[in-house]
């Protein structure tokens, strides 16, 4: 997961929906319906959508977990 690098890039706790879906290379709709089943948590600022870095730590650990 590229969210673990060096520099700016790590400090981020927040991700857009575009940019976690860039991060789990996946689509952006393939993102919200991650989000509407409930396999994918989010909080809302405003009217912006965004995804913690947690949530998507626990999202790749739980694809971990369904592999093994």
């Amino acid at each position: 997961m590229s969210v673990n690098t060096s520099g700016a890039e790590s400090e981020r706790l927040l991700y857009r929906v575009s940019e976690a879906a860039g991060v789990l290379s996946l689509s952006r709709s393939v993102v919200f319906e991650l989000m509407r089943m409930g396999r994918l948590r989010s909080v809302k600022e405003g009217r912006t959508r965004l995804i913690p870095l947690s949530a998507l730590r626990d999202y790749v650990a739980l694809l971990e977990r369904e592999a093994a």
